[in-house]
């Protein structure tokens, strides 16, 4: 897999999802047992390109290379100005010339179609844009198997449709997971997203369904996830928000149309007292902090498969 791009979680087979999802779940152990592979990316030097502010990617990120021996360096807006201090296609001809892979958190997905374009054989792992977030939907997967032992579970998503439930939808129908998004109507994910969840469901067996009731959503749930209503560069529909999602909250009443053994799941940042209570996130069904450990896992895999 080395120099291969993992912008969508539909860049990757299902086979080859599955075999990161192992490496991480292997690394993860080795971790716990005091192992570290220090030399796995030795000489090699991964740039991050980051537009917007981050806490768990780039703190996993920056964590994760060292730990396997790499390099990294960071870049954000002031010193790249995508688009803006100079074109994209000549920043991503410049880093192709020097680093080994990117790791890019932009605004707009079209910044990973020019890298496609100009550094088609560079390694660039997408670390969260406005269409997608595969790497936040690999994390995720790999805490739902450690709770569930497989991938026959339902997974239900309250909120918005946007980036991290575009890729947890598509994750499902890749993986054969069931998958419910229940949202506003207006909110749903973009229709391209869930006709090719939809394709690959027939395939894989996974059922994908998009509800506006949360109440019905939730009945047959095994994990109930949620995110912030109003993701970066939204803020302006901040308010508007809170009053459309205000009945999609995640909150001890919506649990008790839910199965005693639901877990709940957020990937963090999460607005307590808008999409999810305090009593919820911190309630001993909650899986927030598995996940956010297991992102380090994750793209410690996706950097020994792509490098």
């Amino acid at each position: 897999m080395r120099g291969r791009q993992y912008i969508s979680v539909l860049d990757l087979s299902r086979d080859e999802t599955l075999e990161v999802l192992q490496v991480a779940q292997h690394l993860k152990l080795e971790r716990k047992a005091g192992v570290r592979t220090s030399d796995i990316l030795r000489g090699r030097t991964w740039v991050m390109l980051f537009e917007k502010p981050s806490l768990r990617t780039r703190a996993t990120f920056e964590v994760g290379i060292r730990e396997l021996g790499g390099h990294t360096f960071f870049l954000g807006p002031q010193e790249v100005g995508l688009g803006k201090r100079e074109p994209v296609k000549d920043v991503v001809r410049n880093l192709a010339r020097w680093v080994d892979g990117v790791f890019a958190r932009v605004y707009d997905h079209n910044v990973f179609k020019t890298f496609r374009e100009y550094a088609p054989s560079l390694s660039v792992i997408n670390a969260l844009s406005d269409l997608e977030h595969p790497m936040q939907a690999l994390a995720d997967f790999q805490t739902m198997i450690e709770e569930s032992g497989d991938l026959g579970f339902h997974l239900v998503f309250i909120g918005d449709g946007n980036n991290v439930a575009n890729s947890l939808m598509l994750m499902s129908a890749l993986l054969g997971s069931d998958f419910t998004i229940a949202t506003p109507e207006g909110y749903e994910p973009p229709k391209e997203i869930v006709e090719k969840a939809l394709e690959l469901a027939k395939k894989t067996g996974a059922r994908i369904n998009v509800v506006h009731d949360p109440k019905e959503a939730v009945a047959h749930a095994d994990f109930i996830y949620t995110d912030v209503w109003a993701s970066m560069g939204q803020e302006a529909e901040a308010e508007e928000r809170r009053k459309i999602f205000a009945p999609y909250q995640v909150n001890s009443d919506l649990l008790r149309f839910a199965p005693q053994h639901a877990k709940i799941m957020h990937c963090l940042p999460a607005h307590r007292g808008e999409e999810i209570t305090d009593e919820v996130i911190e309630s001993d069904r909650s899986l927030v902090f598995e996940q956010a450990e297991n992102r380090l896992h994750t793209i410690k895999a996706m950097l020994i498969m792509l490098s």
